[in-house]
């Protein structure tokens, strides 16, 4: 009897820690950009799931443990983004690492509404000024070490694809002031092939992407070369979309960007 009391206690304090209201101190990351950020890969077991050590920051305000879909910009469409893979990736890698991670992209966004006051309506929304409030939020809770940037699909016009590379550095700047981090590392990941097999002038915006990465102090690209779509020619599928948070979070270690004992 006392056995079996001793092992549902035990049982019991591990939901309660893995279920606990408020987060330990957090690591942050920034999720920012559009539909690929978001995610609208089919989400299958293993992303459902609540992630120990994993926290993501709900559309009210408050932390879970995370799991997908994680983001709200068009909840009958929103799946499976590169935020979660990149999360387990770096808690497998360290583990004593309490990641938080602020979901904050807005399918179809161009970059031009990535900045203060610009409205986004298909979803009745301020791109920019809802990822600072929510940013702000979090950081009552950690310490903000990465701005995780995918985007350009929307941007890939001839009009907009050559301005690409000037409003990129910009807003990396703008968003560092506002948050008051200046070395804060900033991420950005490629447009997929079959973005630019369809559009040249994804090619365009890769190669923004890329010139902007070496322009920016602290920033890299992160390359999608490879990866597949869901069919759509236009968003990852699932697979794809945990490989590139993969990549992202390659970065972080292979550079060694995070302010822990490497």
């Amino acid at each position: 009897m006392k056995i079996n009391i001793l092992f549902s206690s035990l049982i019991l304090f591990s939901l309660l820690a893995l279920k606990q209201d408020v987060p330990p101190r957090l690591t942050l990351f920034l999720l920012i950009g559009q539909s690929n950020m978001a995610g609208r890969g089919i989400p299958e077991t293993e992303d459902k799931q609540d992630q120990a050590r994993i926290w993501m920051l709900t559309k009210e305000l408050t932390w879970i443990p995370a799991h997908d879909p994680m983001h709200f910009d068009k909840p009958a469409v929103v799946g499976v983004g590169p935020g979660l893979a990149f999360a387990k990736r770096l808690a497998g890698k360290y583990s004593t690492l309490n990641i938080g991670l602020i979901p904050c992209a807005v399918g179809g966004s161009g970059i031009d509404v990535w900045k203060p006051g610009a409205y986004y309506e298909p979803t009745k929304s301020y791109p920019y000024d809802d990822a600072l409030r929510r940013a702000r939020k979090a950081l009552e809770n950690g310490e903000l070490a990465g701005l995780i940037w995918h985007q350009g699909e929307s941007d890939s016009t001839p009009a907009n694809a050559s301005l690409y590379e000037a409003k990129l550095i910009e807003l990396v700047q703008r968003l560092r002031k506002d948050l008051n981090a200046p070395h804060v590392p900033f991420l950005a990941g490629t447009l997929g092939d079959f973005v630019v097999k369809r559009n040249p002038n994804a090619q365009t915006v890769n190669e923004a992407i890329q010139r902007a990465a070496l322009r920016i102090p602290d920033s890299y690209y992160v390359s999608s070369s490879g990866l597949t779509d869901k069919g759509d020619s236009t968003h990852f599928d699932a697979a794809s979309a945990r490989i590139l948070g993969q990549r992202y979070a390659n970065i972080f270690i292979q550079k060694k960007l995070l302010p822990i004992k490497h």
